[in-house]
């Protein structure tokens, strides 16, 4: 990650342009927009790549397109085949009905149903294995040997680079006094390709932000080869990814200046801001290159653009995901609290809520928990708070009455 001109790989810079000359009219050229909200934050100014703006909602569509534009008539005859939970499956699907061919997408069992719905929409012929990509790859593999169907890989081909890339060669275009360019990384086609800048455009800082749950590059470029990672919950699927690329990873262990993580917590809370400042709805993986200038607003050299490498996010993961957003940013609060079972005590502790300017969201009554002592009753509580400020206020207004909250 030294920046260095060292990468001696089969892809570079002129590849993505020429990828670009093939994606002419095919994807559009997405909107870099300024935000004011990040800027405050950081101290200089911060550009959005929106790329959740793109056809069928991510960056995914320009690596395929070039993957399946590129294969000989004779393979394209024999349709392709990919595995996806999401982005890469409709990216596949859409350009491979651009292109004339069949698609078969491998999904695990109980892929959100939006995502299905659209790749669906796009031609493809969609079937279901596994609990996970992993298992989806598998049978995705072994439907290409059957079949000669040719296997689309979401990120570790050479044309799937050259493709992503051009988010790049527009950044650059777009807002030309770049000096950070923030990067959502996974698997690294993404990263990879517009690390290839660096080829012409030393100055650039090229950072990939990876969940912290599910994080395998820094021990890979640790090792100077791909390593496995575990593969811990996270809300960013997009980008959970246990293995680096083979092909992607040499030019990020070249070209791409550090990778760093990110929280769950940052991740919602930048996927909110996203929502509520900028006005873009963005999925978790999309919103990691904000959530790192959440955590680290004073590391990066501006002006900084940030990747939002996709928008397709399913409806009820967005009502978790705000909900824990919301949390983390001290604006929703949970507790428990043991209250006598006699007229008016409920009353006297919700007046005492609403005299704090809190808006209680739920209500629940337990008088069957065994913990419970005679004539008490536990009540579980929703309430929002407008920060932490005001949620520590309320949690001593409430212990100086006498309530015991946990």
């Amino acid at each position: 990650m030294t920046g260095a001109a060292a990468y001696s790989g089969s892809v570079d810079l002129d590849d993505v342009r020429a990828a670009r000359a093939l994606l002419h009219g095919v994807t559009e050229v997405t909107p870099v927009a300024h935000s004011r909200w990040l800027a405050d934050l950081v101290g200089a100014p911060v550009y959005l790549k929106c790329e959740n703006l793109q056809r069928a909602g991510s960056f995914k569509v320009r690596g395929a397109y070039v993957r399946i534009a590129r294969l000989a008539e004779s393979e394209r005859a024999r349709g392709v085949v990919a595995a996806s939970a999401g982005n890469h499956a409709q990216g596949v699907a859409l350009a491979a009905r651009k292109l004339g061919t069949t698609a078969t997408i491998f999904m695990p069992e109980g892929a959100a149903l939006p995502k299905v719905q659209a790749t669906l929409g796009y031609g493809a012929d969609v079937r279901f294995h596994g609990a996970g990509v992993t298992d989806a790859l598998e049978a995705a593999v072994e439907f290409s040997e059957r079949t000669g169907a040719v296997l689309i890989h979401p990120f570790d081909h050479e044309d799937i680079l050259a493709g992503q890339g051009t988010v790049g060669l527009e950044i650059v275009e777009q807002q030309p006094d770049v000096r950070t360019i923030l990067v959502p990384l996974g698997g690294g086609g993404l990263a990879a390709g517009i690390a290839l800048l660096k080829q012409e455009r030393p100055d650039l800082q090229i950072v990939g932000v990876q969940a912290e749950a599910v994080a395998a590059y820094p021990p890979s470029l640790a090792k100077g080869e791909p390593q496995l990672a575990a593969l811990e919950p996270t809300m960013a699927d997009g980008i959970a990814v246990a293995r680096p690329g083979d092909v992607p990873f040499g030019v990020i262990r070249d070209y791409v200046d550090e990778v760093v993580t990110v929280g769950e917590d940052t991740l919602s809370t930048a996927l909110i801001g996203l929502l509520e400042r900028a006005k873009l709805l963005v999925e978790p993986a999309g919103a990691a290159g904000v959530a790192a200038l959440l955590e680290r607003p004073d590391a990066f050299a501006g002006p900084v653009v940030s990747v939002l490498s996709g928008g397709n996010i399913d409806a009820l993961l967005l009502l978790e995901v705000i909900r824990h957003g919301l949390a983390s940013a001290g604006r929703f609060m949970m507790f428990r609290v043991r209250i006598s079972d006699r007229p008016g005590e409920l009353m006297r502790l919700l007046t005492e809520l609403a005299r704090n300017d809190v808006n209680v969201l739920n209500v629940n009554h337990d008088r069957a928990s065994e913990a419970l002592g005679v004539r008490q009753v536990e009540v579980a509580l929703q309430v929002a708070t407008r920060g932490p400020e005001h949620r520590e206020e309320l949690r001593e207004h409430l212990t100086r009455l006498g309530y015991d909250l946990f």
